[in-house]
């Protein structure tokens, strides 16, 4: 894949002040959840997991949440109290979709699976099956979404 370049000019017409790629402008950030790195820095992204960070930040965010950007996020709080059942699956598979759906262009998701968790009760898994559109390079990823149990 060729790497494409785009020069910045500041000045008279035609002069150059910084020649740089996307690849260093797009997807640079602070890691996530925010930490410090080994040099005492803090953490940063890198090319693999950025994609991966963005899609944790969509899911884990719930609308309303970000001031700025009341719509920004993804509905599976709603579902907090539900059941553990097939409709409440279905629920969180649609608002999966949806929500990468409007949120991370940078993807196609192909496939969103979403059973109980074998293991733990209470607990969804959420399998992403998704392709990087810059790349065509084929990931997936389980986001576990743990629901509340009804007392009683």
């Amino acid at each position: 894949m060729a790497e494409k370049s785009t020069s910045f000019t500041n000045g008279p017409a035609g002069s150059s002040m910084m020649n740089t790629s996307f690849k260093e402008i797009i997807g640079s950030g602070w890691a996530f959840p925010p930490r410090v790195d080994p040099q005492g820095g803090l953490a940063m992204t890198h090319e693999r997991n950025e994609l991966v960070q963005a899609i944790y930040i969509i899911l884990s965010t719930s609308p309303g949440q970000r001031v700025m950007r009341p719509s920004f996020g993804c509905r599976l709080h709603e579902l907090v109290f539900a059941p553990n059942n097939s409709h409440t699956a279905a629920q969180a598979r649609r608002y999966v979709e949806e929500a990468l759906g409007m949120w991370e262009p940078r993807i196609n998701v192909l496939n969103v699976v979403v059973g109980p968790d074998p293991k733990e009760n209470h607990r969804l898994l959420i399998e992403i099956e998704y392709e990087a559109k810059a790349t065509h390079d084929r990931r997936s990823l389980v986001h576990p979404f743990y629901l509340i149990p009804e007392e009683g």
